[in-house]
């Protein structure tokens, strides 16, 4: 019968594409790698992979295969999970993703305060695209996710956190940064930054532009918060921040003007997601009940 390594092999080279960087994700030398391999297509009695020069291609029934075992080896770690909780809490190493536009300015002291409360867990923290984490979590590469909702895969459980406040800034020259009586009206048609479409905080941005036909700058999209604030610095336009992000870096001295503006109300949905059958879903509730009492403490102070 064909063995649970060996089905990691076949979907490390469905994931990589090639034999060596598949054995490196693998932690298995090339040779060990495609000598199981052929034995797996030999068991099988199937072609299951396309050697080529430069890479390698899984046949139209090694994607099938692939797909299927990659189901097995997620639910074989929560079955190991769930032993284990049987028999100790949650320790060892979490895999854990976030979106970069939260992580950096909410986990520290969430992190923190579950070390001492948990002194044998640690974070392994992945900063990402939201919906490529998503794919991520369902495949059993990370264990937990934090990030904005949507969060959308199969048989992942979503529990919404809070809401986080999204906020305008401007170039501190910029005339409407002087300005005490500002009202809705007074952003008709004011250029606005914004990261790259991939990320949620895009979407939210280009609906409250629409909304208030304020001109979303699609050349000018940043990488990070860091390079949108420092663009609006520079005076390239305004931008909308998560509050969580202005709380810590704009308290250290900011290069940019907070605006504010009547009939400003925007926020977005934050929320954290593990699998379904995850053996430490108890767990993971409990760490994501943290988070959100974490984040009220930081927008209250």
């Amino acid at each position: 019968m064909p063995t649970l390594r060996q089905f990691e092999y076949l979907v490390a080279v469905a994931d990589q594409g090639h034999f060596g960087k598949a054995a490196q994700a693998a932690g298995a030398s090339q040779p060990t790698l495609s000598h199981q391999l052929r034995t797996l297509e030999q068991r099988l009695g199937v072609t299951l992979v396309e050697r080529r020069t430069h890479g390698a291609e899984l046949t139209p029934v090694g994607r099938e295969i692939a797909a299927r075992a990659r189901q097995v080896l997620v639910q074989v770690k929560d079955i190991r999970d769930l032993a284990e909780r049987a028999s100790d809490s949650l320790a060892g190493i979490l895999r854990f993703g976030v979106s970069p536009t939260l992580g950096p300015y909410l986990m520290p002291p969430v992190i923190a305060a579950l070390h001492r409360s948990r002194p044998d867990l640690r974070f392994y923290m992945r900063e990402g695209i939201p919906d490529l984490q998503a794919m991520e979590l369902t495949k059993g590469s990370i264990d937990m996710l934090l990030g904005p909702l949507p969060i959308e895969g199969e048989n992942l459980h979503i529990e919404p956190l809070f809401r986080e406040p999204l906020m305008l800034v401007a170039p501190p020259d910029h005339p409407l940064a002087a300005r005490q009586d500002l009202v809705l009206s007074d952003l008709a048609g004011l250029p606005v930054l914004s990261l790259d479409r991939r990320h949620h905080l895009h979407r939210d941005v280009a609906r409250q532009c629409q909304q208030h036909d304020m001109n979303l700058l699609r050349d000018y999209e940043g990488t990070s918060l860091d390079s949108v604030r420092q663009m609006v610095a520079s005076g390239l336009g305004l931008a909308i921040l998560p509050e969580l992000y202005v709380r810590s870096e704009l308290a250290r001295g900011g290069d940019v003007a907070l605006l504010e503006v009547e009939g400003w109300s925007v926020t977005r949905s934050i929320g954290a997601a593990w699998r379904t059958n995850a053996g430490f879903a108890s767990e993971y509730a409990a760490i994501a009940e943290k988070i959100a009492d974490e984040a009220r403490v930081l927008m209250a102070d």
